[in-house]
């Protein structure tokens, strides 16, 4: 039974289901959502470090930086979230080995939280000499010093959307047309979006997993630091913004759940505003070229180049793309939140 057939099956027993948990399903089901069969980096989406070597080794000075900014503790766990075939670990760890000699590769504990068995095989395999554990979720990351890093991992949250309709808000969900195929509708009672949300226009989008994450950094008692990159406003809430992609075009977000990837933009403003609230100190959001340069992104680039000049072309041209605002300099954003009293974090 597809993905698919199940959401069909669970509408016509319960009724309509809000968005978000057609999200959750499509992407997250452990036995037929996208993330846990079938992602898709390289084919449906390109990433950062998929892009450039630039993003992970600069991520990976990042990490060195960080952890003595913690005061070098003899142990630590480096954790990255949602890891996908493990290439920004791959060039972080490779520039963390000169940056931060023995001391931090001896210090350092890896772990990755991904909940696919076929990804954790494969990465298992890879990083097999750092010998890297696994989590299901950021709450199972064992207990002590911590530096987190997760890239385009929050705009996979499932999101509950609302629109306005006359003077009342509806909560947007999934039900099923004439022919049993799945359509968009809107609840028949009037939910309010959730307190604290910023109203503006027809339509805002609410993505509860971000107070998760707020939750499971402030549970941690040891010192933490968790750097996340993005893409979304940095204040205003997000409207509708769900997309779905599949074999690199757009499509509709109800075209073959399971098989498309689904995302929205990340309301970096809530999700700054939940964390001052928890009581974390928040750095940024700051967009991506800037954070980039300001951690050496230009006399990174300037070395590869001078290191393979036939290729210097393609180099900078990636480069690029990461940096420039429009491209992916300004849309993306990076966000730091960290346990009271640490430094600023760098590039910030």
């Amino acid at each position: 039974m597809t993905i698919e057939d199940r959401l069909v099956r669970l509408i016509e027993t319960g009724g309509p289901i809000p968005l978000s948990t057609y999200m959750q399903i499509a992407l997250h089901d452990p036995q037929g959502g996208y993330y846990a069969a079938r992602p898709g980096i390289g084919r449906d989406f390109t990433t950062a470090p998929e892009t450039s070597q630039i993003f992970g080794e600069l991520i990976g000075l990042w990490l060195v930086h960080e952890w003595r900014a913690m005061g070098a503790p003899e142990t630590f766990q480096l954790v990255e979230i949602g890891p996908g075939r493990g290439q920004l670990m791959l060039d972080a760890l490779r520039a963390a080995g000169t940056a931060g000699g023995k001391a931090f590769a001896e210090a350092m504990q890896l772990v990755f939280v991904e909940p696919s068995p076929v990804l954790a095989g494969a990465l298992s395999q890879q990083f097999a000499p750092s010998v890297p554990s696994f989590a299901a979720t950021l709450a199972q990351v064992p207990e002590g010093p911590a530096l987190i890093v997760a890239n385009e991992y929050l705009d996979c949250l499932p999101v509950r959307q609302f629109r306005k309709a006359g003077e009342t808000w509806r909560e947007c969900v999934i039900g099923l047309d004439t022919e049993r195929r799945l359509a968009f509708g809107l609840a028949a009672d009037e939910p309010r979006p959730p307190h604290g949300t910023a109203l503006a226009g027809d339509a805002v989008e609410v993505q509860t997993g971000l107070d998760l994450v707020v939750a499971d950094l402030v549970s941690r008692r040891a010192p933490v630091r968790a750097l996340f990159i993005d893409y979304g406003p940095s204040e205003a809430a997000p409207g509708d913004t769900l997309r779905a992609y599949r074999e690199g075009r757009q499509v509709s977000p109800l075209e073959a759940p399971g098989v498309c990837d689904l995302t929205v933009d990340v309301d970096f403003g809530r999700f700054a505003r939940l964390a001052v609230a928890a009581g974390l100190d928040v750095a940024g959001p700051t967009p991506q070229g800037m954070f980039l340069l300001g951690l050496g992104a230009q006399a990174r680039l300037n070395q590869l180049v001078a290191a393979d000049p036939e290729n210097a072309e393609q180099v900078f041209e990636a480069a690029r793309k990461l940096i420039d605002p429009k491209d992916m300099g300004a849309r993306f954003k990076a966000i730091c939140l960290s346990s009271a009293g640490l430094p600023v974090p760098a590039g910030f």
